[in-house]
């Protein structure tokens, strides 16, 4: 299983939300560069990044922070938040991005999702982010009617190769991650499932190992120290 170590950008700064709350946000850090070489220091391959100032507006507001990271190299990243159209994909991948992440554009444009798979494959990820089991949009602030599970099923038969599946509600809480809609979703969605929200304990981690999930998002626990990220690397080998 792989591990995504996460940089959250809001307003340039890394930073973490409490169940996608834009009020409740705890600041780690004011240079996601330096965010970025450390966790390489400590044996990471893969970076999950989201601008959360796009996926509120659709704005490209930390673009360039995104570019700096990408420039240094040595990592494998994938980028979401505010990616809504054929160029800002194109922007993301020229800039060194390796897979971009598209959301809201995915739930309220299944064509355009289809369209991107068609044009670049599996450098596009679609992120589920769900709320009480149906899909949000727009930086998690509007719930939508589309029932999470049955998205992910669609998106699956739609080639999408990989969905990543935040549970808003455990996102940032550090109570840990809802298990039992991985264990759904590993043999339901027809696609390679990134675990996402709450993930608190190594213990997790090999349990969500075990069901055959693709990688686990790793963010306010490794802020906080619970999860140490070197061990966890060597844990998924």
């Amino acid at each position: 299983m792989e591990i995504f170590p996460a940089i959250d950008l809001l307003g340039g700064k890394v930073v973490r939300l409490t169940r996608g709350d834009y009020g409740k946000v705890d600041v780690y850090g004011g240079d996601p560069v330096e965010t970025a070489r450390a966790f390489k220091a400590q044996g990471a391959k893969n970076l999950h990044i989201v601008d959360l100032d796009g996926a509120k507006d659709g704005s490209a507001a930390n673009f360039g922070v995104i570019s700096a990271i990408a420039a240094e190299g040595g990592l494998f990243i994938q980028a979401g938040g505010g990616i809504r159209d054929f160029k800002r994909i194109e922007a993301h991948l020229g800039a060194g991005v390796s897979r971009v992440i598209l959301g809201t554009a995915a739930a309220e444009n299944f064509e355009f999702i289809e369209r991107s798979i068609e044009l670049f494959g599996n450098a596009v990820a679609v992120g589920v982010d769900a709320r009480d089991g149906r899909v949000a949009v727009r930086g998690w602030r509007e719930t939508t009617a589309i029932d999470a599970l049955g998205f992910c099923e669609k998106l699956g038969a739609a080639g999408v190769d990989n969905i990543i599946y935040t549970d808003i509600s455990r996102d940032g809480t550090m109570e840990g991650a809802n298990l039992g809609v991985y264990a759904l979703l590993a043999g339901r969605a027809g696609a390679r499932i990134t675990a996402s929200g709450g993930i608190s304990s190594m213990e997790e981690i090999e349990e969500l190992k075990k069901m055959g999930i693709y990688a686990a998002i790793l963010g306010k626990s490794l802020y906080t120290g619970a999860i140490n990220l070197k061990g966890a690397i060597e844990k998924c080998r």
